[in-house]
């Protein structure tokens, strides 16, 4: 069954060039549907306010790539390398607030988000360093895709996502089976190699 998203015509609009959840400061008010979209799923309540019914993709969904060009940018997931992923209270390191924060996927560097004062995007701008995991939620995040990863799917996003997770939680998390085709290249499960 589709759940209902109603958006009135004082809602913010979610905008795909504002990323990772930002509420575009450029949409004008009362502008919930892209041009040419058809009016059917548009509704006036008793009250004569404007409301859209949106589903899916439409409402907000969003799909985590299952792959992304970046990862080859992230250090190896040694002992060492995940030994520097810091407890996930961390404080921004610029401006040390204590909530919103993410993991610079590169460096270990912890900064704010851009509901806070923007420091991770900041980061990725001036070094180009581009995924980061989210404390809040442990999603991880590619800038220059301008996209969620599937921390679940990508194999070199598991060791540093696990490490999180038991620092957060104090568990491991439950991982999906992996015992599908790798269609990209014809092996199961992964991106091992033979020799």
């Amino acid at each position: 069954k589709n759940r209902r998203l109603l958006l009135h015509s004082d809602s913010p609009r979610m905008s795909s060039t504002a990323g990772a959840g930002e509420h575009s400061s450029s949409s004008r008010p009362g502008k919930e549907r892209e041009e040419g979209a058809d009016d059917s799923n548009r509704k006036v309540d008793d009250e004569g306010d404007l409301s859209l019914e949106l589903y899916g993709a439409e409402a907000g969904w969003v799909e985590a790539r299952t792959s992304c060009p970046h990862l080859p940018a992230m250090p190896a997931a040694s002992a060492d390398e995940l030994a520097r992923v810091p407890a996930p209270d961390s404080q921004c390191s610029r401006c040390h607030h204590p909530s919103e924060n993410w993991l610079c996927l590169i460096c270990k560097d912890v900064l704010c988000s851009r509901f806070i004062n923007k420091h991770m995007l900041y980061h990725y701008q001036e070094t180009g360093h581009c995924i980061a995991l989210s404390f809040s939620d442990l999603s991880v995040w590619c800038f220059a895709c301008d996209s969620y990863l599937d921390a679940q799917s990508i194999l070199e996003l598991r060791p540093v996502y696990e490490v999180a997770h038991l620092l957060k939680f104090g568990e491991r998390p439950p991982f999906r089976s992996l015992e599908v085709l790798d269609l990209s290249s014809g092996q199961n499960g992964g991106s091992s190699s033979s020799s």
